[in-house]
């Protein structure tokens, strides 16, 4: 079985999507068989590796309302991944999901048919507590939980595992927090510092290594279509995320 790894934080802008296409074409140049699940209606994902949302006619909507099969969907990308697309539409299907009962588990049935296909399985969860993203927690072996070092971002943690915890005990017992990853990293500053020693300690959360560093090529690289690892290499930034997946290995 792969490794699911679930990227969530309920906050936007803290390097979420970045880190779920950074981590996952990181594994791939390590010889890793990836699949990355766009499960963010605002689809950045999908448009950050270079496909458009609006040219697709099938997403993962389609699938998880059970009219598709996730192999149709699937799109090979240059920088190694798979990709399971999201659109605007994906919205709606959390709509029509919620109206039905024992829903949390319909992306790790959609995931099940391929999932000897893969040794990961990343699942980039939307900026919110909602359905699907219990749905990528129910999928999901691991959880991940990138931060920016501020205390705004401070403050959502707390909630955030409680619907882990929720999870745990409802749907997925076997759902195991991974860590914090530090994102947005500059450690020259004595509050970016200083939050992150309060998540350790408050929480009792694992802080992941090398912390991602701050830098301007994370919002170049989704313009031009690919990873920071194609777009830029050389970077500190690029670095710090093969450093990871070789962690994680």
């Amino acid at each position: 079985m792969p490794r699911t790894l679930a990227v969530a934080n309920q906050k936007g802008g803290v390097a979420k999507t970045t880190t779920v296409a950074s981590l996952g074409v990181a594994l791939a140049d390590l010889g890793q068989r990836v699949l990355l699940v766009d499960l963010d209606p605002q689809a950045c994902l999908t448009f950050s590796l270079g496909i458009d949302p609006e040219d697709l006619d099938k997403s993962i909507h389609h699938v998880l309302l059970g009219g598709v099969k996730a192999r149709d969907v699937l799109v090979t990308l240059d920088d190694g991944p798979d990709l399971l697309p999201a659109t605007i539409e994906l919205a709606t299907a959390e709509v029509q999901l919620s109206r039905e009962s024992g829903t949390e588990q319909v992306v790790r049935t959609t995931l099940r048919p391929l999932s000897a296909a893969y040794d990961w399985i990343l699942i980039d969860c939307p900026p919110t507590l909602g359905l699907l993203t219990v749905n990528g927690l129910s999928a999901a072996s691991e959880v991940l939980i990138p931060l920016q070092c501020e205390t705004l971002a401070h403050r959502g943690v707390g909630q955030l595992l409680d619907t882990i915890h929720d999870v745990q005990r409802l749907t997925n017992p076997g759902l195991q927090v991974l860590g914090v990853l530090p994102t947005l990293y500059d450690g020259r500053t004595t509050h970016a510092r200083a939050v992150l020693d309060t998540i350790a300690d408050t929480y009792s959360l694992r802080v992941l290594s090398p912390a991602i560093p701050k830098s301007i090529r994370f919002a170049e690289a989704p313009a031009i279509g690919h990873s920071i690892l194609t777009t830029a290499p050389k970077t500190a930034g690029a670095q710090a995320y093969r450093e990871l997946a070789a962690a994680l290995l």
